[in-house]
């Protein structure tokens, strides 16, 4: 069984597929133009097809010919609201939107592992579910398709579970890496509003000024993240919004801000969540005002099962020799909706270097207005996920 070479042989239709995704991208849990041209590029293979309700997700069975576990392989469809700065001939039509992280080459790869491994499914021991999720970026996506049936899609719930994803500068081109355990942070969102009396700039004493309490509260931040956390379990918090104010001799009533919180452990995130809303508020109330705190977590760590893992690092090395793969030293404090199916199943995430430079640290990072992939590793990442499922059928 050769996925190499048989993927190299669909290899210039998964490049089509992949820049006319990127020519028409999409956002959040509906892309009607997305499903389509899934459903096209499945059409004819041996699939038991359903479609979301709660979004246009695709979710395809392929029956192998014995019994045996189930595999779920799956890939992220949605784009994200970038203005593409690129001048790639399939640059994005769609002004204000752009495949800035590289879904377009996990959706084609999707459909490349499903036409390879329908090729040969009378060959299978077990059956494989393909997961096309809308809304990773945005909208809880794999939730939707978790709630909707997708681990047990196949009629019992899946045994293994990998995904994919390309780095347009973290890897030199073609490298594949993974770990053992926490691969990907959780993401929470802390929201403070600091709630004072307005007045005139002029007279500060007869207001209850906002912003320099909500100031103080976002620096005591950062020295909770130092003086509370273990260096060897950390976490990663920042204030990306903040507002206050209409004018510069007018004090505002309140001030608002917004940060993300990363963490790997839930100790580490039941501590944050606790300390710094309960910070927030104590400072507030020391100046004499108030402050309305609100810590909301969103998606899980993603964690990798070890036997998993190694078992991922073996068949890449199998399948493309020792060099194209690399041992992740430490974790990524990004943050992906994977991690809630592999709290539920048993499996392993990974990376593919997708650079366009010949040096992977002079490029554009992945959510950047000049990310850029290069769909030549399409056709080794299709052949990956087949392998993956193959050779975990095969086991049993």
């Amino acid at each position: 069984m050769d996925f190499r070479e048989q993927a190299a042989a669909i290899e210039d239709e998964l490049v089509a597929l992949r820049r006319e995704l990127h020519r028409f991208p999409e956002v959040g849990l509906d892309l009607p133009g997305t499903q389509a041209a899934v459903l096209a590029a499945l059409d004819g293979l041996p699939l038991e097809i359903t479609l979301g309700k709660a979004a246009t997700s695709v979710t395809a069975v392929l029956r192998g010919g014995g019994p045996g576990p189930v595999v779920l392989l799956r890939g992220d469809m949605d784009a994200l609201p970038v203005v593409e700065e690129n001048d790639a001939e399939y640059v994005s039509g769609r002004v204000g939107t752009m495949h800035a992280c590289g879904h377009d080459l996990h959706t084609a790869g999707l459909v490349g592992a499903a036409k390879l491994l329908a090729a040969h499914k009378d060959e299978l021991n077990g059956d494989v579910v393909f997961m096309f999720q809308p809304g990773e970026e945005s909208g809880d996506g794999a939730g939707h398709m978790i709630d909707e049936g997708v681990l047990d899609a196949a009629g019992r719930r899946a045994d293994a579970a990998y995904g994919l994803h390309v780095m347009s500068d973290r890897l030199p081109r073609g490298v594949f890496t993974t770990k053992p355990g926490p691969m990907m942070a959780a993401i929470s969102a802390l929201t403070v509003k600091v709630v004072g009396a307005g007045g005139h700039g002029s007279r500060p004493h007869t207001a209850l000024d906002p912003i320099p309490v909500a100031a103080e509260i976002v620096t005591a931040l950062q020295t909770l993240v130092t003086r509370r956390f273990s260096v060897f379990d950390p976490i990663v918090l920042t204030v990306g919004t903040f507002h206050a104010g209409t004018r510069h001799n007018i004090i505002p009533d309140s001030a608002v801000f917004e940060a993300s919180v990363r963490t790997f452990t839930e100790e580490s995130l039941a501590l944050v969540e606790r300390e710094s809303v309960r910070l927030a508020e104590g400072i507030a109330a020391a100046h004499g005002l108030t402050a309305e705190a609100a810590f909301v977590r969103e998606d899980p760590a993603t964690v990798n099962d070890p036997a998993e893992a190694a078992f991922v690092a073996e068949t890449v090395r199998g399948l493309f020799g020792d060099a194209r793969y690399v041992e992740m030293t430490d974790p990524v404090t990004g943050s992906e909706d994977f991690s809630r199916v592999l709290e539920q199943v048993p499996g392993s995430y990974l990376f593919l270097g997708a650079t366009v430079k010949d040096d992977f640290r002079e490029a554009a990072s992945n959510h950047s207005p000049r990310a850029a992939f290069d769909d030549a590793v399409l056709a080794d990442g299709a052949a990956l996920l087949a392998e993956l499922a193959y050779r975990r059928l095969q086991r049993g």
